[in-house]
């Protein structure tokens, strides 16, 4: 018996208990969209697009879908579109992190039951990337990934402006009293001119970085900004290039994100000075395909993978200015010697081809040498003892070292609400040498690990000058923030965490040299709080009961246990 034809829209055929009425009901209705049978016929690339009114970093979203679609019909394939989540950073409540997951199913399931061969992924803002590819390692179709770039920072009173770095810097000054109302109301106007993610290395742009370096993403895709002619041309090579895998089949995710390969972006994550949050999406997004990520190996790799790349929120430059001085080519080439070769990519080449010759320019004051780096050793470090057994991240290059060998006393905030209502409290009984702790805003907790761990300095330290101290929290914290911020303890407080039982007076020792996070009380006193940890609340239905149920911890990506392969 001959073998049945299951490409393009023969694939994945809905079950009625004869397969060629499936094709015939299925092309019949194909045919009032207006399609030839010549196309009909065709592989079909899907097209996985996250527009949204609620998600400013995707106004681009339909000129890119246009341009895919050119280079997937040039290619010989069919592209169909099909909308999925989308996930605003800014407009959703109480974080875009408690969605990812969501979105991820859902790119997963329209994946395997919609009949494509291939799928090119678009998104950019912060979770958007790393939920498109955990659900595309879970479908186990091939798969592109598509960014849509960085928005471009614009001028403004003599100095350009570029979201969010400078509106964390100027909202400090204003709280601090050096900003008028009527000053931070002009930053708000221009912080966000253009289209795009922010234009600092972020999340959003760390993670395009690391899809790039993952091999996800075609070469030279991460940083062309979001209103370059280049953007629509790389989507148009992404509509090609998934024609192509339409056909061949493969390279699968799998075949992409191996432990090589996630080694590689751990090492450019480093060098670039990374998001903080980076560490968890790569960390799930590894887990859909078997991969682990070790905070240990990380903290080796930390020690000899330098800081090269001088962008904000750690430096002075912006996306902008690290595509024009050679973009991640470049970086990649610098790290050379460190990175694994022989891995494959979505163009079909192994990293080794790409790098077989020097680009053909370098900004080096964008993107410093080997021999001359910004830090010679890597943007972020993982912390452990016994307030986080099981590891804390702080991000190194933003922060000020001459706290990093720290004991203090914690003055502790027991959630969100009580930091919103006493941390600007003249009567707060805090001093520049003390440590914020914050509780109950980890994955466990009804807030579900927003990116509240960049705790204001309190307004009346503020005022009198003092710019940074040590934070720590199970929270995340922008990409786009600085400052010494221990985040991502685990585990979290509301899973009975030691950080749920740290009282105010205790004293905490930081040691970033001895890579330590201590919390100096005796055993015993630690089990008798631990006694009267009250158990988390319990959503009663719907997806935050899914969610409360099945969420890991930061060291497992924060994904659900059921979906990590």
């Amino acid at each position: 018996m001959a073998q049945r034809d299951t490409r393009g829209l023969r694939r994945n055929l809905t079950h009625y208990g004869d397969a060629d009425f499936a094709v015939y009901l299925r092309r019949s209705f194909a045919l009032s969209m207006g399609y030839s049978l010549d196309m009909l016929d065709r592989p079909v690339v899907g097209i996985a697009q996250s527009a949204s009114g609620f998600n400013n970093c995707h106004r681009t979203m339909p000129e890119l879908v246009d341009a895919v679609k050119r280079g997937v019909l040039a290619g010989g394939a069919l592209p169909l579109e099909f909308p999925t989540i989308s996930l605003g950073e800014a407009f959703l409540s109480p974080t875009s992190l408690m969605f990812r997951n969501l979105m991820s199913m859902d790119v997963e399931e329209m994946i395997r039951a919609q009949p494509m061969d291939a799928v090119v992924l678009i998104g950019g803002c912060d979770k958007t990337v790393p939920a498109q590819l955990m659900g595309a390692a879970s479908a186990g179709r091939p798969a592109v990934q598509l960014v849509t770039g960085p928005m471009l920072a614009m001028p403004w009173h003599g100095e350009k402006l570029g979201a969010c770095t400078d509106c964390r810097r100027f909202w400090a000054q204003y709280r601090a009293g050096k900003v008028s109302r009527e000053e931070i109301d002009g930053v708000e106007g221009n912080l966000a001119t253009t289209a795009g993610t922010c234009a600092v290395m972020g999340t959003a742009s760390t993670m395009a970085c690391i899809a790039e370096t993952l091999g996800m993403s075609l070469p030279g895709s991460a940083t062309i900004p979001a209103v370059h002619a280049d953007r629509l041309r790389m989507a148009e090579a992404c509509g090609l290039r998934a024609a192509a895998l339409a056909v061949s089949g493969t390279p699968l995710p799998a075949d992409v994100i191996t432990p090589a390969s996630v080694e590689n972006a751990l090492r450019v994550l480093l060098a670039i000075g990374g998001s903080t949050n980076a560490i968890i999406h790569l960390t799930a997004i590894a887990g859909r395909c078997g991969v682990p990520v070790s905070l240990e190996r990380l903290n080796r790799l930390s020690d000899e993978t330098p800081v090269l790349v001088d962008l904000k929120p750690t430096g002075a430059h912006y996306l902008q200015d690290l595509h024009a001085a050679g973009g991640l080519g470049a970086v990649l080439w610098e790290l050379r010697d460190l990175l694994h070769h022989d891995c494959v990519g979505v163009d079909g080449e192994k990293l080794g081809h790409r790098l077989q010759s020097p680009p053909p320019y370098v900004d080096r004051a964008v993107i410093r040498p080997r021999d001359n780096p910004i830090s010679p050793s890597g943007g972020l470090v993982a912390l452990f003892g016994n307030l986080a057994p099981r590891g804390a991240i702080l991000k190194r290059s933003a922060a000020d070292e001459r706290l990093f060998e720290r004991e203090g006393k914690a003055v502790v905030f027991e959630s969100l609400s009580d930091l919103a209502d006493r941390i600007d409290d003249p009567a707060l009984q805090v001093s520049a040498e003390d440590f914020l702790v914050l509780k109950n805003a980890g994955p466990r907790s009804a807030s579900g690990m927003p990116e509240a761990g960049y705790l204001p300095i309190p307004k009346k330290l503020a005022q009198s000058g003092v710019k940074d101290m040590v934070r720590i929290s199970d929270a995340r914290m922008s990409g786009t923030a600085f400052g010494t911020v221990v985040l991502h303890v685990t585990p979290d407080a509301a899973s009975g965490g030691a950080l749920g039982v740290v009282k105010s007076g205790d004293r905490v020792r930081l040691s970033v040299k001895e890579r330590s996070l201590e919390l100096l009380v005796g055993q015993e006193e630690l089990a008798k709080r631990r006694a009267g940890l009250p158990a988390p609340p319990m959503p009663a239905r719907g997806y935050a009961r899914l969610y409360a149920e099945h969420i890991t911890q930061p060291d497992l990506g924060c994904d659900f246990d059921f979906l990590r392969a």
